[in-house]
């Protein structure tokens, strides 16, 4: 579903391939420029600098570069990438063209959820269109020195894929396991070779950018979280679906276009992100306040929070990829604490054991699967204590 309320890309403002053809009419330089000038961060929730991403990647030395589209849209609550793929597919294909132009490569990878691959004829089909058209293949759009094509490539349903450098790992044929770092994709990517890996959301904003550009963009949102964003918005409200706001918008503001007044607490960022109380409604959704990928997940009055707790942390003991000790085994202690607290058998003493391993995930664990699995279990806690432990339970000391 695609609510009504649509800004410049839901509505279609930005007409396909005038981005590209302004694009190719600058100098390499003048495009990373442009990005930088205008703010953009990576949509994917990670929030790096994309002109910065494609300045490391354009100035690392190699003769093969490549640009990759994470379309591994596997976090809990989170499908807009799936409505950008369905229906915006040229912004798409359009983003990663210019970034190749950018950066100096010559293939650009789709890696596509393995759950998207009904998608998948759509998607050739658009790529065919555009080669037919000259925006892929040799020569793009006559352009003598830019030779760009992209092909698409199938993840096969593992969470951890969503990390670029698992994403990359699989890419190659191998185990999606995240690598250590540095050395960074943007040096050390694909094959070896200097690897751009961005969100869908983030590709589709470049191609707008370009069309529109920097100071349309960054005249939008927050001086630190410029431009629009769209968030993937369901669980208890009136009117689910996928949404397009300025960054910047007050958690409150959102539930009061969904219909969603009255919730108990608004789960931001997926099952890694971290769970708002009504009480900080009023909070931004912005990368210097409540950071997130999209994913907007509404918990009404009658929501039990630590069955809510429980839901997320099995779906991250079933994902963990079991390369790290904190994440493999953090995960499980968490679970079962989680359901030692359901049992009534969990002291307070062992509760905050509980958090301090929750916080040491966070600063130890090797990639962001890790780090964010324990964010949920801690804001919950932090925020619903009455709630958890004013249930009729014997609390040992």
């Amino acid at each position: 579903m695609v609510n009504s309320n649509k800004g410049p890309i839901l509505s279609c403002a930005t007409e396909p391939n005038v981005g590209l053809k302004k694009a190719l009419g600058m100098t390499r330089v003048d495009i990373i420029t442009q990005i930088r000038q205008s703010g953009l961060k990576g949509r994917g929730g990670a929030g790096f600098p994309t002109g910065v991403k494609w300045n490391l990647a354009a100035a690392a030395l190699g003769d093969d570069k490549f640009v990759v589209c994470n379309a591994d849209e596997g976090e809990p609550g989170t499908f807009k990438d799936r409505v950008l793929l369905s229906d915006y597919a040229d912004l798409v294909f359009e983003g990663m063209t210019i970034g190749g132009y950018a950066i100096g490569a010559k293939t650009g990878v789709l890696y596509l959820r393995g759950e998207y691959r009904y998608l998948l004829k759509q998607l050739e089909a658009v790529l065919a269109k555009r080669r037919e058209q000259n925006m892929l293949g040799k020569s793009v759009l006559g352009k003598s020195d830019f030779d760009f094509d992209i092909e698409i490539r199938l993840g096969s349903g593992a969470y951890v894929c969503g990390e670029e450098t698992a994403l990359i790992e699989s890419m190659e044929g191998q185990r999606g396991e995240p690598r250590n770092r540095p050395p960074f994709p943007v040096n050390t990517g694909y094959l070896g070779n200097p690897t751009v890996v961005n969100n869908v959301e983030t590709l589709v904003l470049a191609a707008c950018i370009m069309a529109k550009g920097a100071d349309w963009f960054a005249g939008v949102g927050t001086e630190k979280s410029t431009g629009y964003k769209l968030f993937s918005v369901s669980g208890d409200c009136e009117e689910p679906g996928v949404y397009e706001f300025p960054m910047g918008i007050t958690v409150a503001d959102l539930l009061k276009t969904v219909g969603g007044e009255g919730a108990k607490a608004v789960q931001v960022g997926g099952a890694s992100g971290h769970c708002v109380p009504a009480a900080q409604f009023s909070r931004a959704l912005a990368y210097e306040d409540v950071s997130t990928g999209g994913s907007i997940i509404i918990f009404g009055q009658n929501r039990d929070m630590l069955e809510v707790a429980k839901n997320f942390l099995e779906f991250f003991v079933e994902e963990s990829c079991g390369q790290c000790t904190p994440c493999r085994d953090g995960n499980v202690k968490l679970l079962e604490g989680v359901e030692m607290l359901e049992e009534g058998v969990c002291s307070i003493a062992y509760l905050k054991e509980l958090i301090a391993l929750g916080e040491t995930m966070q600063l130890v664990a090797k990639c962001g699967l890790g780090q964010s699995s324990a964010n949920a279990f801690l804001s919950i806690v932090e925020h619903f204590k009455d709630e958890i432990l004013g249930r009729e339970y014997a609390f040992a000391e």
